[in-house]
């Protein structure tokens, strides 16, 4: 308990300041401080903002302490079904993070930060209480899927730019997949770990190629559509590097995949024709393919009607494909597409695409249709 509890105390401690001196220099009664640092009570939003500036800590951080500390607090309270959370079974457990990854496609990711962290501290408090080798193992394997949502859910909100938040979640979300002996929760962590340098501010396409490397072999035994996943990547890293032998090599590979799953069966939620096209259309847009890109494109944009976060940056990339193409009112007609996905998920992902294609429109920008689409993504800037 006191891990949690003290996250927002340890940056106290750090800043060389009492409980009664952060009060004072808040103006706040230090029963406030003493509410926020046990997660009785959380900070208003404004407050939040001269806590971090007195702490020298960024806000995302300050929120990540403020939410950790309440969500252990919440795990301690009666459950929905009148036994404390940490005795909840784990089955009940792993049905609220696959939950919140079905909403995940839906909603924007910051909404759902404060759930996760309370979800994944209820995780490890039962993880910590459990005595059961057998149920030990299933709630290291909760704790592995809870924490790589967090760690994707924080890319996510912070547009793809905070990495190292992200990997800690990553990291610790392989731990515990190692401890439950689950290999394709250790596999599915290290993907969106090579997701990280892959589509990251600095991008490495050569460590992102490792890491999916290593993802597929880990899924190979366990899950032909992770690893099918994981072959995606390897594809897109490579197209990345400007290897189109290889590209093309992995994306074979990812297809031969495809036909080892079966409906329903281990990994078919990972990989399908939608996330084929979207990925491989990626592919061919790095390795300056228009032609090549818009048909796998247009395919996967309209089968992810249901998975608008996927969708949007499927439309981004045709958009971008349909510029290196000429087709300047077809990329403007993707780009508005993509944007009304985008104002109501604000995915991290589709906003660089479409920012990317908007950036590639600029030579075109005197045309009222290019200049009217360049609008609405400066009010989507300004609106994230």
């Amino acid at each position: 308990m006191a891990e949690f509890q003290s996250g927002l105390a340890r940056a106290r401690n750090a800043a060389g300041l009492s409980q009664e001196e952060l009060a004072h220099l808040l103006s706040v009664d230090i029963k406030s401080v003493r509410n926020w640092e046990s997660g009785r009570n959380k900070p208003t939003p404004g407050r939040r903002c001269e806590l971090a500036g007195v702490l020298r800590i960024s806000l995302a951080e300050l929120d990540e302490r403020i939410e950790q500390a309440w969500g252990l607090r919440t795990a301690q309270r009666p459950g929905p079904v009148g036994l404390p959370i940490g005795r909840l079974p784990a089955s009940q457990l792993r049905a609220e993070t696959l939950a919140m990854e079905a909403e995940y496609d839906k909603a924007p990711s910051a909404n759902l930060l404060g759930r996760a962290t309370r979800h994944l501290a209820s995780v490890t408090f039962a993880r910590d209480g459990a005595s059961a080798v057998r149920l030990r193992r299933e709630l290291w394997s909760a704790e592995a899927e809870i924490a790589t949502l967090m760690g994707q859910l924080l890319w996510d909100a912070s547009q793809r730019k905070d990495s190292w938040a992200s990997q800690t979640y990553f990291d610790q979300a392989i731990d515990a997949a190692r401890q439950g002996d689950n290999a394709e929760a250790e596999a599915h962590a290290t993907l969106r770990s090579c997701y990280l340098r892959l589509y990251g501010v600095d991008r490495q396409p050569d460590l992102g190629l490792t890491l999916a490397q290593r993802a597929a072999t880990l899924a190979q035994p366990v899950s032909p559509g992770l690893c099918g996943l994981a072959l995606l990547h390897v594809a897109e890293a490579n197209a990345m590097r400007n290897d189109r032998r290889a590209c093309e090599s992995a994306l074979d590979a990812a297809q031969w995949q495809l036909s080892q799953v079966e409906d329903g069966g281990v990994g078919s939620e990972h990989l399908s024709e939608s996330k084929i096209d979207r990925i491989a259309g990626s592919c061919y847009v790095f390795l300056g393919l228009g032609v090549q890109a818009e048909g796998h494109l247009v395919a996967a944009a309209g089968a992810l009607a249901s998975k608008k976060k996927s969708q949007s940056i499927a439309l981004g990339n045709l958009a971008l494909a349909r510029v290196r193409m000429g087709e300047i009112e077809g990329a403007v007609e993707a780009l508005d597409k993509a944007i009304n996905t985008l104002e109501i998920t604000r995915g991290g992902g589709g906003i660089n695409v479409a920012f990317s294609a908007g950036r590639a429109l600029r030579p075109w920008r005197s045309q009222p249709s290019v200049a009217a689409v360049g609008e609405r993504l400066f009010a989507l800037m300004a609106g994230s």
